[in-house]
């Protein structure tokens, strides 16, 4: 766990030293960081994360590399849908919403398009990976309080 909470936090410090762009395996593609609350510990959590663009929403997938077991941070949403994310150097509020279905499938289908390793995530488990939507609910969130790779 240790080594997942220093990755993440060397991954959230160098998006915000970068405006958003990131080095490793996520150079080039799409990331941004969600902040969440722990849904026992009421904690303030952050992970940074691939995300699909749609409309005005973010679409985040819970692949947890393929693991039978969902990420933390999913738990979290379903408990505490209200978070808020940051892309580039946007601070935004915005409301977890799951999606299932067509939809669903879809969004996953086009994200393992663009991203085969989600694909890959996919066959490794027996799970429907989760896709969430995540909306803006209005202006700009409260700036970050800059808590560095809580793990979830």
């Amino acid at each position: 766990m240790a080594e997942t909470t220093d990755f993440n936090a060397q991954t959230i410090a160098e998006f915000r030293a970068n405006h958003g762009q990131v080095g490793g395996n996520f150079a080039g593609a799409p990331l941004l960081l969600l902040h969440t609350v722990g849904a026992r510990s009421g904690a303030a959590r952050v992970n940074p994360m691939m995300y699909l663009p749609d409309e005005g929403r973010s679409l985040v997938f819970a692949s947890k590399a393929g693991s039978d077991r969902n990420p933390d941070w999913y738990h979290n949403l379903l408990a505490h849908p209200e978070a808020r994310i940051e892309i580039g150097d946007e601070n935004l509020a915005v409301r977890a919403v799951e999606l299932h279905g067509a939809e669903r499938d879809a969004h996953f289908a086009e994200q393992a398009r663009r991203y085969p390793g989600f694909a890959g995530y996919q066959r490794k488990t027996e799970r429907i990976i989760p896709v969430i939507a995540l909306i803006p609910v209005g202006g700009a969130a409260a700036p970050a309080d800059r808590t560095e790779g809580s793990p979830s």
